[in-house]
């Protein structure tokens, strides 16, 4: 789905006079994110000690299915490395919640970054399919709607960079000392991420 839809969408939605200068489609990096803020649900329960996380970090790798709060971290660490920091509250941990599914997670959804001259937007499109129409494809970008923003004073920096093998990841920073990182698939252009990057900070 080509990124000028969601320009069209976004122009929609922002306030009357408000400019958007980005748009891209793309989606939390994987790995361990900031904490979730004070307000948010906890999970049920966690697996307490060393011991826990191990046995859970091994459950997670032989069975998706199975999922232990600590082990998840720990995986996430191992495979994928830091992808955020932020204390419970802050913009890294109010932003990456707002773009978690709910469980249960039934529907997949695009999250969709845009600059404009006064913010810094995170958007959540319709459902969108695996093998999707056209018809399907139009329908989740009307149903785009804005979840998190912040004003542009906010963030103090912004930067695509090598992460790992990824030479595509966003790193998005707040002047609260949070940050949050975003990627796209490796066969997918960098070059959103890049715009993004360049309408926070003028570079």
């Amino acid at each position: 789905m080509a990124d000028i839809s969601y320009q069209e969408r976004l122009t929609q939605l922002v306030d009357p006079g408000e400019q958007v200068l980005a748009v891209a489609k793309t989606e939390v990096a994987h790995g361990v994110l900031p904490a979730d803020p004070p307000a948010a649900e906890q999970p049920e329960a966690s697996v307490a000690g060393g011991g826990g996380r191990v046995s859970g970090a091994l459950l997670n790798l032989i069975s998706p299915l199975i999922s232990f709060p600590a082990g998840d971290r720990l995986v996430d660490r191992i495979t994928h490395g830091v992808a955020g920091r932020g204390t419970p509250g802050s913009s890294a941990s109010t932003l990456q919640h707002a773009r978690r599914p709910v469980p249960p997670a039934t529907t997949l959804t695009d999250t969709v970054l845009a600059v404009t001259d006064r913010r810094l937007l995170v958007c959540a499109s319709g459902p969108v399919k695996l093998w999707s129409s056209a018809a399907d494809d139009q329908r989740a970008v009307a149903e785009t709607r804005i979840v998190w923003s912040a004003p542009r004073a906010a963030v103090s920096d912004a930067r695509v960079g090598w992460h790992r093998l990824n030479p595509k990841r966003l790193r998005i920073e707040f002047t609260d000392g949070s940050w949050l990182a975003f990627t796209v698939p490796l066969a997918e252009s960098g070059q959103p991420l890049r715009e993004i990057a360049s309408a926070l900070t003028g570079r």
